[in-house]
């Protein structure tokens, strides 16, 4: 069987295309003008995000929302899908909407996984704090107990870079963007 791979334009490809060529893989994302596709999320990944959206909406004010695999356009050429969402609650407009703005976005989460390593440590994250997302966690596994480890964030806005606020292991207890406190251990019960 022959295969047929979309050929990129030649300035790359724009949010637009993202949402409008045929037989996208889920998952897909656009990086600097270029369509990146995920590989197979493995169980830590899927429990991970289950533990950290639970948690998250167990606490949540009435003035946001809690989304997952949502693409946040940046730009015009970057359109990557964040694993974990806190937006605006304004923002969300329906059932059928498949992105949301890069203002709209306070909290960006990566679940580390093999295949969006490097993405997930550096070129996502400089790209969310360029755009004005002021949180950013990163969640990585323990090697010891498979659990969640979360390198938390924030935005500072003199120089648009992240500042490394601090790692949680066993719980992530935090004020930003609003008060979350998560027990982590939990991810065993999941």
């Amino acid at each position: 069987m022959e295969r047929h791979w979309p050929r990129p334009p030649v300035d790359g490809y724009t949010v637009d295309d993202l949402f409008t060529l045929p037989d996208l893989p889920r998952h897909t994302e656009l990086i600097d003008g270029s369509l990146v596709f995920a590989a197979p999320r493995n169980n830590f990944h899927c429990t991970a995000v289950d533990l950290l959206m639970s948690g998250l909406h167990s606490s949540r004010p009435a003035e946001v929302k809690v989304s997952r695999d949502m693409t946040v356009i940046l730009d015009s050429r970057n359109g990557p899908e964040p694993d974990v969402s806190v937006v605006r609650a304004a923002a969300v407009t329906g059932p059928n909407q498949m992105s949301f703005q890069g203002r709209d976005v306070l909290l960006a989460v990566e679940v580390v996984s093999p295949d969006s390593e490097s993405r997930d440590r550096t070129t996502k994250p400089w790209k969310y704090a360029a755009a004005g997302i002021p949180n950013f966690w990163r969640v990585e596994c323990d090697g010891d107990d498979d659990r969640p480890v979360i390198h938390v964030y924030e935005l500072d806005p003199l120089t648009t870079t992240y500042v490394h606020m601090g790692v949680h292991g066993d719980r992530i207890k935090v004020d930003k963007p609003y008060p979350i406190d998560i027990d982590l251990t939990a991810i065993d019960e999941l």
